[in-house]
């Protein structure tokens, strides 16, 4: 089962939405941050990432910037202002652009549930980012960005969401990279409802937000407080998955041209496109052109994920890259910024070569957390991605 509750929301009045809703606290640098925060007096960037309104240099992590968050959030529920609602509430959360279009439950998930593996993930936690998050819960007293759930398409909770989706919104607004955010709050009666399809419900994974689920397990343990931590759950045939691209910063032992025969010898590369056209195919961008190369070639191929072939056949034996989510010559890039990124990386001397990944499934993913897999780092990039300080849960 899925336990699912209503909360009490702190969140803005309608008018405000637009203006505090605030890309995730991971998904940008320090500068980025910066950058988006200062035309942005209402940004919950001032929240989550409150170095950005101290002194440039300040580590993100010294007491003065979690002693900001708290000054930055009294400030924006006064000038915002931010409400906590009345009553617990559940809520529909919709992502829409360019076709696209997913719609999930937002409300309090169980922290046991994720403790026992009900609710599964597919990825390690870094226990430098999960100190930061927890103490920011903590700090704050609120849990202030959603986990990414994901569940397998139910005909129950779809009933449900026509239902609600057929009324006014709460919120409704394009934001600045074009993602349009609407939500519903949902009445007692629908609440209801939602929490009995979801309790039907066998398991639920996380896409998004390994941190932010963990942080709040900490959190739990350390000050007590909330059971439950912020989701919002998708339908599994929802989701968009873009591909995670990687970037080496020089060649190792060889140089351009030699790493490029060794692609042409090894591999069969020969000039393509720059967006792999199905599994087990890579695109590179080396010497100012794309190559394509086959990767699932070979024995003991067969089923493994883009990403693993890569480090075992080409990151590793080539380039000399051994702990991807260690080595300083590596980097990785969502797919959301598209090829040209990583054209530009290279022919800017940022980067030696790009490889274009095609996509993992979400059907990979569940897999892989169903026999409590782990996988490999840096391997999906969902989008798009909700928004912070829309939903923020007391605790």
């Amino acid at each position: 089962m899925a336990v699912l509750v209503p909360f009490a929301a702190l969140r803005p009045i309608p008018s405000s939405a637009a203006r505090v809703a605030a890309v995730p606290y991971d998904v940008v640098t320090t500068e980025e941050a910066r950058a988006l925060a200062v035309v942005e007096p209402l940004s919950f960037l001032h929240v989550s990432r409150a170095e950005v309104d101290l002194p440039a240099g300040t580590r993100p992590y010294s007491d003065e910037v979690y002693a900001k968050a708290v000054t930055n959030l009294a400030a924006l529920k006064r000038d915002a202002p931010l409400l906590e609602d009345e009553s617990p509430a559940l809520y529909v959360y919709r992502l829409a652009i360019a076709g696209h279009a997913q719609t999930g439950i937002a409300g309090g998930f169980s922290i046991d549930e994720y403790e026992s593996n009900l609710i599964r993930r597919h990825e390690h936690t870094r226990r430098d980012k999960e100190d930061d998050r927890t103490r920011h819960i903590v700090t704050l007293r609120a849990q202030t960005g959603p986990v990414f759930l994901v569940h397998r398409r139910d005909a129950g909770v779809d009933a449900v969401v026509a239902r609600i989706t057929a009324t006014p919104p709460l919120y409704d607004f394009v934001a600045s990279d074009g993602v349009r955010h609407t939500v519903w709050q949902t009445a007692e009666t629908d609440s209801e409802a939602l929490q009995r399809t979801f309790a039907a419900l066998a398991a639920l994974y996380i896409a998004d937000g390994h941190h932010r689920a963990a942080s709040a397990a900490r959190a739990r343990r350390e000050v007590g407080g909330s059971d439950h931590f912020l989701a919002v759950a998708f339908p599994d045939d929802e989701v968009r998955i873009l591909p995670y691209n990687r970037v080496v910063l020089d060649f190792g032992a060889h140089d351009a041209s030699s790493f490029a025969r060794v692609l042409h010898s090894q591999f069969g590369a020969v000039e393509g496109p720059p967006v792999p056209g199905r599994r087990g195919v890579v695109s590179v961008f080396v010497k100012d052109r794309w190559y394509q190369l086959t990767l699932d070639a070979g024995p003991g191929a067969d089923g493994q994920l883009d990403v693993s072939l890569l480090n075992d056949r080409i990151l590793s034996p080539l380039l000399g890259i051994g702990d991807v989510t260690r080595d300083k010559r590596i980097d990785f890039v969502g797919g959301a910024r598209g090829t040209d990124a990583l054209e530009r990386m290279v022919r800017g001397g940022d980067a030696a070569v790009a490889f274009s990944m095609h996509p993992v499934s979400m059907r990979d993913i569940m897999q892989v957390s169903d026999a409590g897999g782990i996988m490999p780092p840096k391997s999906t990039w969902f989008e798009p991605k909700l928004r912070d300080g829309l939903l923020s849960l007391p605790i």
